[in-house]
């Protein structure tokens, strides 16, 4: 048994080593052939190499030939060049030395001609020395001759020409006055009639409607509510009454002074009438959107006004006070049509007169500018109006505009004429207002009634379209006080008895003379009192 393995193990290391020679002998044989390939593979790379060196060669040498043909080329091509430029240096050089010839002789006849001018000018300063003495010769004889200083002669002869002047100054003057007092009238209806004409464009009266129809008896009683409550809520809220009108129990009429809150509550309304949905809280959303969007409005307004008139910039608040214009009107005229339409006019005159046209717009626009809040305010419109127009800062001729254009205070602006001209045209064409003449005539005639009615009345007036009355007493049977006194009972009658738009200025005016004569020169001495 042993025997066996003994005899395997020798046969299976037999056989191994037989493998290994037999693998070594194939290995052999591999490592052969790699290097017979290898060498194949260096000799023909050797053979490339060489094909390669050659052809570089070759391509080399054709390369250096073609870049010296271009690099003689070149050199030819400067050689020649530099000939050209040396035959152009030479010829300059001739032409140079030619000029220079010209100017050596210029310079020897110029040198000759020079010594000619000295000697002349030499003759013509004695000259001059010599008419300068015989000048002075020939004044010193007239002074002695006529007894005059040649400063008094220049004196005598100044003070004739100012006389002269002065008198032909003062006749073209005195002509041209004549002349324009002549023509005024006639060129200014003809500048009036102009303005009218190319200004403003009659539109439409806008009646600001001050009422609601409701016609749908369901939504009158949800907006009336359980006891009123929703009607009232809504009157508080927007600062107005609301009443239906007896005779048209559908329409509901919005009473207040203030344009804006009529506004404000006629929105409401007729917002809530078409939603029917009407209830505190809905009414308190309608009142704040409707208050939100007319403050919007008045701004859009005021923008699209200043805009259109091509009057610069204005300032925001300026701007909505202007909108607020639109809301208001004065004797059934809309207030913001008839400012536009005085702008218009002044704007057009100041065109013919060479005047500042922006100046005189944005002077007829917000010439009644205290009406936007007259309703609010106490004073007059033209006050407020004055008082805003120096808040925002506006020029001094649209605030004397504002102020005189109805005789207030006194005019120191040309602007402030064209201005009061375009409002007495605007408010006094034919259509523009409601109040009818007999209307007007009979309310100045109340006024003068009022003021002729009291003890000591010498004269009354009622003036500025029956916006002032004046009175002038009789100083013998009323003293400061009682005229003081008179002033007041005037104006609680006004108030009492009589309906007026805006304010009444109530001028109660005592006027004393004194008069003595002195001496047989009757001097005259005069001594007044005046008291308003």
């Amino acid at each position: 048994m042993l025997t066996i393995i003994i005899l395997g193990i020798i046969a299976a290391i037999v056989g191994v080593v037989c493998g290994i020679q037999l693998q070594k002998r194939h290995f052999q044989q591999e490592i052969q052939k790699a290097k017979t390939t290898a060498d194949n593979l260096v000799t023909k790379a050797e053979e490339d190499a060489k094909e390669k060196s050659a052809k570089i060669l070759s391509d080399g040498k054709h390369q250096t030939l073609d870049y010296k043909d271009s690099i003689e080329e070149e050199l030819a091509s400067y050689q020649a060049d530099n000939v050209t430029r040396q035959s152009r240096i030479d010829q300059r050089e001739t032409g140079l030395k030619q000029t220079q010839e010209r100017l050596d002789q210029l310079h020897q006849k110029l040198s000759g001609e020079s010594h000619g001018i000295n000697e002349k000018k030499d003759e013509i300063e004695k000259l001059h020395r010599t008419a300068s003495d015989l000048s002075q010769e020939r004044l010193k004889t007239l002074q002695e001759r006529g007894s005059i200083t040649l400063d008094e002669a220049k004196q005598q002869i100044l003070d004739e020409l100012k006389v002269d002047l002065k008198r032909e100054k003062d006749i073209e003057l005195k002509y041209q006055d004549d002349e324009a007092q002549v023509s005024a009238p006639k060129v200014a209806k003809i500048l009036a009639d102009d303005a009218i004409q190319r200004g403003p464009v009659d539109m439409p009266r806008e009646h600001i409607e001050h009422s609601v129809q409701i016609n749908d008896n369901n939504t009158k009683q949800k907006l009336i509510g359980r006891e009123a409550s929703n009607i009232r809520y809504i009157e508080t809220l927007t600062g107005t009454d609301l009443v239906f009108d007896p005779d048209d129990p559908h329409l509901l009429h919005v009473v207040t002074q203030d344009p804006l809150r009529r506004e404000v509550a006629k929105t409401v309304i007729t917002n809530l009438v078409v939603t029917k949905q009407i209830n505190p809280q809905s009414i308190e959303k309608q009142v704040e959107t409707a208050q939100l969007d007319l403050m919007n409005e008045l701004r859009r307004t005021g923008e699209k006004v200043v805009g259109s008139l091509h009057i610069g910039w204005m300032h925001p608040d300026l701007l909505k006070i202007v909108g607020r214009l639109k809301y208001r009107t004065s004797y059934g005229q809309n207030v913001l049509n008839h400012s536009i339409e005085v702008a218009d006019i002044s704007g057009m005159l100041a065109a013919e007169l060479g005047l500042n046209v922006k100046i005189a717009k944005r002077a007829g626009l917000l010439h009644d500018i205290g009406k936007a809040i007259d309703r609010e305010v106490d004073g007059t419109h033209v006050e407020l109006g004055v008082k805003i127009a120096e808040t925002y800062g506006e020029d001094p001729q649209v605030i004397n505009s504002i102020a005189s254009h109805h005789g207030d205070v006194d005019v120191t602006t040309p602007i402030a004429h064209l201005v009061a001209a375009g409002d007495s045209i605007s408010g006094g064409r034919p259509g523009a207002r409601s109040e009818s003449v007999e209307e007007y005539v009979n309310r100045l005639k109340s006024l003068e009634r009022i003021a002729s009615s009291k003890q000591g009345v010498k004269e009354s007036y009622a003036i500025q379209a029956g916006r002032e009355i004046r009175i002038v007493v009789d100083p013998k049977k009323l003293d400061d006080d009682q005229n003081q006194k008179l002033a007041n009972e005037v104006k609680d009658e006004i108030e009492n008895e009589l309906t007026y738009p805006g304010k009444i200025k109530v001028t109660s005016i005592r006027d004393f003379k004194a008069v003595a004569y002195v001496g047989a020169e009757k001097k005259k001495v005069h001594r007044k009192l005046k008291k308003a």
